[in-house]
């Protein structure tokens, strides 16, 4: 039931791709998301250097013998980043599986498809997912509205964007954005997708690097906490309710540039917030799906549990179940006593 295209190109036992995050997606979640049958994905940029992610890759090698990726985003940077020197990193650590987001990644597709690497491409709009096709892309990950991260600026929620960038493109589909338990998984193959890609649900797992605070702060959010800041730069991203991303959204209205909200988006502010549970300072993203997040299971019973639910949801709407339910004649109501 569960095998698809992309379980097939990806040589993966579950359509389930864990999402890119940065300073999360580390060796030690990366591997135990790959070893309980999914696709596990390193973030390049988590890394100040090509080097110290050849270390990260060679580190999770040593934790599994299964096939994992590399996310290399391909956005504006508030610091000059070696982009290429990632690229040939990966290339170079026999990598074969490379995730691009933000821009085109059409420059890097002849050096990257030389090397045998099977490219996914993260999309926001239907346009961008068929110019990844045209452009060779072996995939689509598309991302609706209720993402983490940086949702596009046309908020088109994954209901609607996934079955049209299923109908525009003749490869396989991958849906990101609201996934996070079986009903959801299954929702996305009957949508028309081939996976779902799970960023939030996986952050909050015993594998995820975090304190105990941020962990226990997701458990407690709700699918209401999150706001959306740097709309006014037209580079928009989903984060959690906190007293700085209330203060990135008041002076956004105030009309400050990038550089006075610079102090307060940094990814280093970000990275303390996770390392010291510090959860009134700097940004998190997390994507509306944290509504369904109730608790902090190892990567392995999140995974276990999910293709469980999706089982059940299958049986249950199966012709032996609901949909027979809903063909059963409705019986009359029992008739009155009453003359």
């Amino acid at each position: 039931m569960l095998k698809t295209r992309i379980t097939e190109l990806f040589g993966i036992k579950y359509p389930i791709i864990q999402g890119g995050m940065m300073w999360i997606s580390r060796a030690e979640l990366v591997a135990a998301v790959s070893n309980a049958g999914g696709l596990g994905i390193i973030t390049a940029f988590t890394f100040p250097t090509p080097q110290e992610l050849a270390a990260e890759i060679k580190k999770t090698k040593e934790l599994t013998d299964k096939p994992f990726g590399v996310n290399i985003t391909l956005l504006p940077t508030l610091r000059p980043v070696d982009i290429d020197g990632y690229f040939n990193t990966v290339i170079d650590s026999g990598i074969k599986i490379v995730e691009t987001a933000g821009r085109s990644p059409e420059s890097y597709m002849e050096r990257l498809r030389a090397a045998g690497i099977k490219v996914i491409h993260k999309c926001t709009a239907v346009r961008f997912a068929r110019t990844a096709q045209r452009i060779g892309c072996d995939a689509i990950s598309i991302d609706g509205f209720e993402c983490a991260g940086h949702p596009g600026e046309e908020d088109v929620t994954s209901l609607v964007l996934i079955p049209l960038t299923v109908d525009a493109v003749e490869i396989p589909v991958i849906a990101s954005g609201g996934f996070g338990d079986g009903r959801g998984l299954i929702a996305a193959l009957a949508l028309g997708a081939e996976a779902v890609n799970m960023g939030t649900r996986f952050m909050t797992t015993k594998e995820a690097p975090g304190h105990p605070k941020v962990k226990e702060w997701l458990v407690q959010t709700s699918e209401r906490d999150t706001l959306l800041l740097l709309r006014s730069f037209r580079n928009t991203m989903r984060a959690l309710r906190n007293p700085t991303s209330e203060k990135v959204l008041e002076l956004e209205k105030q009309g400050a540039d990038i550089h006075q909200l610079e102090s307060l988006i940094s990814g280093r502010v970000g990275r303390n917030l996770l390392e010291a549970g510090d959860v009134d300072n700097g940004l998190l993203t997390a994507g509306q799906v944290i509504g369904l997040v109730h608790d902090i299971p190892t990567v392995k019973e999140l995974i276990d549990r999910i293709i469980k639910e999706a089982e059940e949801v299958v049986s249950r709407i199966s012709t032996e179940g609901m949909f027979s339910r809903l063909r059963k004649p409705v019986e009359s109501a029992p008739k009155s006593n009453k003359n």
